[in-house]
């Protein structure tokens, strides 16, 4: 039986979408935190060790409840599952090159910056390109469904478009051949990863001994050199999924570590924002000198750059200031809104 909070969310879904984007800003806050400094130390290890999986359960967890609103009409479809993230995507990147501009504008002049601009509408900007590709992910799946592609067919082709190396240059396309078996598989095997959900909160002590062995073999074959061979890579993106899902349905049978629920249930607000808090954070540590470690120094940058963005909604939303950021207003919608106003899916 499934975790649900109040207003009908599934904890354990919260709990892992809050994981996997703690692990997004761990990435970019200590890879930003180790170039500076020439260091690398436990933080760095870690992150290496989450590669193969951090994407990929995203993915799956995002595929999870598609089924529920695939058939319906392409008016709502495309609103909900492509206008919704389009918007905040044209926001967010006019917003990244506002603040970067002077920066940019200094190494290639003004009228590169515009070109760079531009550029990001084709080739996704930065920390972005995840709300950029997902949409397309959906919008394909429901091309896919009203076409009656048998499912293992797609499955396997994309299975094969993950293993083989594609590199085109095209962050789009590039990423859509490594990424979209894991959407898909969360689509197509929504119900199984639910079922495997419920037996792990029936199974405790049984779950927490499969978590053990999975960290030794992802270990192993990370740490060796092999994480990124042809179909090791599929395996252990699947089996770190898995170790994700399980982690955070035991995570959700206990409120200790509510404050990934929290991070889960407004994943979206942080994606698109922790980007400044982690950059000064970073410069602000490093200029003060205040702490020498740099994996310490990784540590924080990763708090302020997952906790700033909650503050800021909290504070949009305790004001009513401000939240065209994080919540599309009622001129950007192409369908009728959903009844009430909640964070950014």
């Amino acid at each position: 039986m499934a975790i649900h909070t109040a207003n009908n969310r599934v904890d354990w879904v919260d709990y892992a979408k809050g994981f996997c984007i703690v692990l997004v800003v761990m990435m970019h806050s200590t890879l930003g935190v180790e170039a500076v400094t020439g260091q690398s130390g436990w933080m760095g290890a870690f992150v290496e060790f989450a590669r193969p999986f951090r994407m990929p359960d995203f993915f799956m967890i995002s595929g999870l409840f598609l089924a529920r609103v695939i058939d319906r009409p392409w008016r709502v479809y495309l609103d909900r599952k492509l206008v919704h993230f389009a918007y905040f995507y044209v926001l967010w990147v006019t917003i990244q090159f506002v603040i970067k501009a002077p920066s940019f504008a200094a190494e290639i002049g003004w009228n590169g910056v515009l070109e760079a601009y531009l550029l990001a509408f084709v080739q996704p900007f930065g920390t972005l390109w995840f709300i950029y590709v997902l949409p397309l992910f959906m919008v394909l799946t429901k091309l896919l469904h009203e076409m009656r592609i048998p499912w293992w067919i797609t499955l396997l082709g994309a299975a094969v478009l993950h293993s083989i190396p594609v590199d085109t240059g095209s962050v789009i396309l590039d990423e859509s051949c490594s990424r979209f078996v894991f959407f898909f598989c969360g689509y197509v095997f929504a119900t199984q990863i639910f079922s495997i959900a419920a037996w792990v909160q029936e199974h405790i002590a049984l779950s927490l001994v499969g978590l053990a062995v999975w960290a030794a073999v992802n270990g192993a074959f990370v740490f060796g050199g092999l994480a990124t061979l042809p179909g090791i890579s599929l395996a252990l993106g699947f089996l770190g999924a898995l170790a994700v899902i399980t982690s955070a349905t035991l995570l959700a049978c206990s409120r200790f570590f509510d404050f990934l629920r929290v991070c889960g249930k407004n994943s979206i607000v942080i994606y698109l924002s922790f980007f400044f808090p982690m950059a000064v954070t970073r410069v602000v540590l490093l200029k003060l000198g205040l702490i020498q470690d740099s994996d310490l120094i990784a540590v924080a940058v990763t708090l302020a750059a997952v906790g700033s963005p909650l503050i800021l909604y909290w504070l949009i939303d305790r004001y009513n200031f401000g939240r065209f950021l994080f919540e599309r207003p009622r001129w950007a919608y192409i369908a009728p809104p959903k009844p009430a106003s909640i964070p950014a899916e």
